[in-house]
């Protein structure tokens, strides 16, 4: 029986612990986009969310800081839109972090432009 490699890549790791950082701050359409498959993405994966208004968005922000920093010791390379928390871009380089609040995120439409990424909900604990 041939061995499978059940590893997962870091950059995977990250965008779960991501998600489960927003998933804590009630962060609404989580979605993991992989992007290793695209030869012109700038990053492994994307971690798409929605928040209701900028307060929100900047506490899933800080779930998402709390989460992996308290994983793996790692901080952001660059978080920008923080002050504005209209959308906060999270960079830890293989894997990106978008936390919108909901209209930004209609009009920016990520996962369209970048569509020929895989597409995965994360299945939040919400109800």
């Amino acid at each position: 029986m041939p061995k499978t490699n059940n590893k997962i890549s870091e950059s995977e790791v990250l965008a779960r612990l991501a998600a489960q950082g927003i998933d804590n701050k009630k962060g609404l359409d989580i979605r993991l986009l992989d992007l290793r498959g695209v030869t012109s993405a700038p990053t492994d994966f994307f971690v798409i969310c929605s928040g209701n208004v900028p307060s929100h968005v900047s506490a899933i922000s800080d779930g998402v800081f709390e989460t992996i920093k308290k994983a793996t010791g790692y901080n952001p390379h660059k978080v920008e839109g923080y002050d504005n928390a209209e959308w906060i871009l999270m960079d830890y380089f293989d894997m990106v972090v978008h936390i919108f609040l909901k209209d930004k995120r209609e009009h920016y439409r990520l996962e369209e432009l970048w569509a020929d990424g895989v597409s995965t909900p994360y299945p939040t604990t919400a109800s």
